[in-house]
């Protein structure tokens, strides 16, 4: 593994699985499809890899032929996001594709309408559901705006910096799990769950085109769900790093050393982020963990001695530590 690799909080596989569940059907085969032990799901700190993750989304959409999963009274046909995308290419600005977008959803939903908004500097897109009173599960506008903001972002070339979300719903209980999906500040208890950006970026250019559109959507689930990597922030580095140094995993001192600053100072960059340096660390040993687990057979001492621990038995208690789960839980549910 090149790039530290990325997984994904249960609570957001119970999202995805919650709209097969509303409509009491089952969703244990989809799990098992994705290679998810099912009685991982209901596991507090449970935590499946991106590739799972992008598996069962894409089986829920093939299984159901619906892209939002059994969340609407209507469902939205497989290619119907690939339809609303096309007819944003060959718009001159990002304004203008928003504003197609905005109307070819229109015609494929009858729940949910997607309205470009403006707040003095700011622009925006918010979701406004036509019957407000009934109640939608978060995941619902989690998935949404994600995967909307992410489409503009690639109209204009991959980059449109998002600068808050509204969420029209309290603060649910994982919210602390937003910071990679939704890296920007976050506001609850809204009227409408929206996402915003300066205004200034409404009159970038569209720079896509057919031949990229057909690129994009061969592998479109993964470029719209899994949370992207902030290449710019010091725990990225950090993250970096250490991959590349395993198993040697290398302490504060001798890290800060190879990102050339004091330690005093990679303490207090990484302080502003939110994290620090021993949470980065068990952060990758315990996404290291899941993958190898479900992607290869390494015995647990052999993973043990590559994560830096004295045996299989610290292992074991650190993996249980992380997950509420024994490494086993997670072999079984690999392919």
């Amino acid at each position: 593994m090149l790039r530290p690799p990325v997984t994904i909080p249960m609570v957001f596989v119970q999202g995805m699985v919650s709209g097969v569940q509303a409509r009491h059907q089952p969703c244990y085969a989809f799990l098992a499809g994705a290679g998810i032990a099912p009685e991982l799901l209901h596991q507090v700190g449970a935590r499946v890899t991106a590739d799972q993750y992008v598996a069962l989304f894409r089986l829920l959409m093939e299984g159901l032929d619906d892209e939002c999963l059994g969340f609407l009274s209507r469902p939205l046909r497989r290619g119907s996001l690939a339809l609303v995308i096309r007819s944003a290419i060959g718009a001159a600005t990002l304004e203008v594709a928003m504003r197609r977008i905005a109307r070819s959803f229109r015609l494929l939903q009858d729940d949910l309408l997607l309205v470009p908004v403006h707040d003095g500097a700011l622009a925006g897109l918010a979701l406004h559901f036509t019957e407000a009173s009934v109640a939608r599960p978060t995941f619902l506008h989690e998935l949404l705006l994600r995967i909307f903001w992410r489409l503009l972002a690639w109209l204009v070339g991959g980059q449109l910096p998002a600068v808050g979300f509204d969420f029209a719903f309290e603060r649910p209980l994982h919210a602390a799990s937003y910071g990679k999906v939704f890296p920007a500040p976050l506001q609850f208890e809204c009227r409408h769950s929206a996402f915003w950006f300066d205004a200034a970026q409404l009159q970038s250019p569209v720079r896509r085109d057919e031949a990229a559109l057909r690129t994009f959507l061969a592998d479109a689930q993964t470029q719209v769900i899994v949370p992207r990597r902030g290449d710019d922030l010091v725990s990225a580095r950090v993250r970096d790093h250490l991959q590349h140094t395993q198993p040697a995993w290398p302490e504060l001192a001798a890290t800060a050393d190879a990102l050339h600053m004091s330690t005093s100072t990679l303490q207090r960059r990484l302080a502003n982020e939110g994290v620090s340096f021993q949470s980065l660390k068990d952060e990758l040993r315990r996404d290291m963990a899941i993958v190898r687990l479900n992607t290869s057979t390494v015995p647990l001492a052999t993973l043990a001695c590559e994560l830096g621990f004295a045996d299989s038995a610290a292992f074991q208690r650190a993996f249980k530590g992380w997950t509420g789960s024994a490494p086993g839980a997670y072999r079984r549910g690999g392919p």
